[in-house]
């Protein structure tokens, strides 16, 4: 079977065949990390401390600490990607990935966890990875699509892996479901080695001088409108993750009976990505048509208003409802930003660019947490939700004012 589908797969043009490849594999890799990350906490609660440092710091820690890390790592692993080839840093990421992932299952402290953890922010980077072979192969003027079909592959791993780890954690303990994402990273991995073939050609020609990593990454931020779309991405991110740690909270204030707390949790953020996951390839593919300044203006601005009301729901059913309609809209965000990057860069530097990309991704969702915490505190939960949409509408006020109508000529930066 396996034979059959790489046969079909060789069939159609290159591109598309590793575009499809990296899809499955994204999937594959996205169930097994959202496999585990709702699931943290308690495994760190679980497990104990072996020091001075309590349980409710490694619970933090554990989701920080990666965050820091890939923040680190992901710029270094995307410019030796634009050196020795975007495949190898796929397989990199997946294969080191399942290696870390297997050792989760075994740690015996929190502190162990944390510190591998670490590790894994190093040493993995899929979807920065991904997104930079993706748009090295993809025809510039399919790069909306690519990139959709990519988060498409991202957003239903989200949508399912919780469910998944819910009910393998209550059959058989938390261990277990740091076994499976290790398995699905391996498979991830060996379709790609076995899968993709990569004509790789390094941007800087044998005669020249090869540049240094940081000349690499200014080379990348001189680039007309690059900063502009880094900054609409961090903000982007922040709005996805701000809510996060606080979603269980509030869903239990709108319960009368708590006893399906975590059923009602995952379904309301499985419902908001599966929503994302069907409007992604579509708004992906019409950025190509219409421009993807012009996607990612109308994108983050609904999703701002569609965030207000939820800060007044008195009952689950309306956040869910109003959570699908949010995670449909914003469906179109990170394609729109992704395609830009590809459009706005030259090609041969796609390590670089998704590399810092990722960076800043992985400080949006280390930073979020944070400014929620604060917002919570200062305030309450409601407000949680009117700071989402006020970061999205800032999204919406900064494309409709920077983005030009005509994406022909250069983005603008932040500077001009």
């Amino acid at each position: 079977m396996f034979s059959r589908l790489l046969q079909k797969l060789r069939a159609v043009e290159p591109w598309q065949r590793t575009l499809y490849i990296m899809f499955t594999a994204q999937l594959l890799t996205a169930v097994g990390f959202s496999v585990i990350f709702p699931f943290l906490s308690l495994y760190v609660t679980e497990l104990g401390s072996r020091t001075s440092l309590s349980v409710e710091f490694l619970a933090g820690a554990v989701f920080s600490a990666q965050a820091i890390t890939m923040m680190i790592a992901s710029p270094i692993w995307g410019a030796v990607a634009d050196r020795y080839g975007r495949k190898l840093m796929v397989e990199r990421a997946m294969f080191g990935g399942a290696v870390i992932m297997l050792l989760m299952g075994f740690v015996r402290s929190g502190e162990e966890l944390v510190l591998l953890r670490a590790l894994q922010g190093m040493i993995t980077g899929t979807v920065a990875a991904a997104n930079a072979l993706v748009a090295a192969v993809a025809p510039r003027q399919r790069s909306g699509y690519a990139m959709g079909l990519l988060l498409m592959g991202q957003t239903s791993g989200i949508a399912v892996g919780p469910l998944i780890g819910g009910v393998l954690a209550d059959a058989f303990g938390y261990r277990m479901t740091f076994v499976l994402t290790s398995v699905l990273l391996l498979a991830g991995g060996i379709l790609v080695f076995w899968g993709v073939e990569e004509a790789f050609t390094p941007r800087t020609a044998s005669a020249e001088k090869r540049r240094s990593f940081w000349a690499d990454w200014q080379h990348v931020f001189q680039a007309q409108g690059v900063i502009l779309a880094y900054a609409l991405r961090f903000l982007a991110n922040l709005g996805r993750v701000l809510l996060t740690p606080f979603a269980p909270l509030f869903i239990a204030t709108l319960l009368v009976d708590s006893s399906h707390l975590n059923t009602i949790t995952g379904l309301v953020i499985g419902v908001s990505a599966a929503a994302g996951t069907i409007t992604a390839v579509y708004l992906g593919r019409l950025g190509d048509s219409v421009g993807h300044g012009r996607v990612l203006k109308w994108s983050a601005l609904a999703a701002g208003l569609l965030f207000l009301p939820q800060s007044l729901v008195t009952n689950a059913w309306q956040l869910l409802i109003l959570q699908a309609l949010t995670g449909a809209a914003a469906g179109g965000i990170v394609p729109a930003i992704s395609a830009l990057l590809a459009n706005y860069t030259q090609p041969g530097e796609e390590g670089s660019v998704y590399g810092i990309d990722n960076s800043i991704v992985a400080g949006a969702r280390a930073a979020a947490p944070l400014v929620g915490s604060i917002i919570a505190y200062w305030f309450d939960l409601r407000a949680t939700f009117v700071a989402t949409a006020v970061v999205f509408l800032l999204v919406a006020l900064i494309s409709f004012l920077r983005l030009p109508h005509d994406e022909a000529a250069p983005l603008p930066t932040l500077g001009d």
